[in-house]
């Protein structure tokens, strides 16, 4: 398989806003009236977790039992994932572009370049928490953990790490073609941020288009899908994927020691990113 640079990655820590943009992407780029809904993204995008293509990988059925096992699979499948469409086109991922026991999990030779939507800490830890199904406190720890991994029942992993490193990773790679967004401008200017994500494509934006793409993937309009035809992503134990879509819930949400540890824990990638927030913090951080 040759000339394989063909894949865009849609890049994040988990409960960050990928299912919106891709969902969003999707409506964009497809005739209308076709674009997939939420429970058939495939049709438009993939993600570096699919089973069949670690089982077309593994030459039968894939089942890992470590981390190792995964690694020594997941080269031959992102392969095939650059190869399924011919040209360039997306896949989700929520690895970091680094290199783990000695291999390239962001492999450069599948690459073209990388979308990554990067979300405020705080908002993210009570997501994260009901994505995982654990307290608030106990998905703190894993977001401050390096050997935070995620993973499927038939060990197919997730290289998370520590949510700084994560965002660090993927806006400094060096050599990587990457657009950063964050997820409350996406909230605040969708279209503006879009029109960002498109001119990085080379992608001459259709206004109207546009307008119909962030028209028809509102949160509430998500929101009401899996109400009423569930979400195939939703890992097991969470009662819903889509559950608030809004910036900010975590000053009523969080504990001031919360609060304070979020600060402490991620403080210098909060006065990059989130410099607002950095200084808001700081005073729950004294405080506590």
């Amino acid at each position: 398989m040759n000339n394989l640079n063909r894949i865009i990655w849609l890049a994040s820590f988990p409960k960050s806003g990928n299912t919106w943009i891709r969902s969003l992407l999707a409506h964009y780029f497809s005739p209308l009236g076709k674009a997939p809904d939420i429970n058939n993204l495939r049709q438009f995008t993939t993600a570096d977790v699919r089973q069949d293509f670690y089982d077309k990988a593994a030459g039968g059925k894939y089942s890992g039992r470590s981390v190792e096992d995964w690694i020594k699979v997941r080269p031959q499948a992102l392969r095939l994932i650059a190869a399924s469409k011919p040209g360039t086109h997306f896949v989700k991922t929520h690895c970091q572009p680094v290199v783990y026991l000695g291999t390239h999990l962001i492999p450069p030779e599948v690459t073209v370049g990388a979308i990554y939507i990067v979300r405020n800490p705080f908002d993210v830890a009570q997501s994260f928490a009901r994505h995982v199904s654990e307290d608030i406190d106990t998905a703190i720890d894993r977001m401050s953990n390096p050997d935070n991994f995620m993973g499927t029942d038939t060990g197919v992993f997730d290289a998370l790490g520590r949510w700084d490193d994560h965002v660090t990773a993927w806006t400094s790679a060096e050599g990587l073609p990457r657009y950063v967004l964050r997820y409350e401008d996406m909230l605040d200017k969708p279209a503006k941020v879009v029109q960002g994500v498109l001119d990085f494509m080379s992608v001459k934006v259709d206004r109207p288009k546009l307008a119909k793409a962030i028209s028809a993937t509102r949160f509430d309009k998500l929101k009401k899908h899996e109400e009423k035809h569930g979400f195939r992503e939703r890992p097991d134990g969470m009662q819903s994927f889509f559950a608030k879509g809004k910036s900010g819930s975590w000053r009523k949400d969080l504990t001031l020691e919360q609060v304070a540890r979020l600060h402490d824990e991620f403080g210098d990638i909060l006065l990059k990113w989130y410099p607002e927030l950095h200084k808001e913090t700081a005073n729950f951080a004294n405080s506590s």
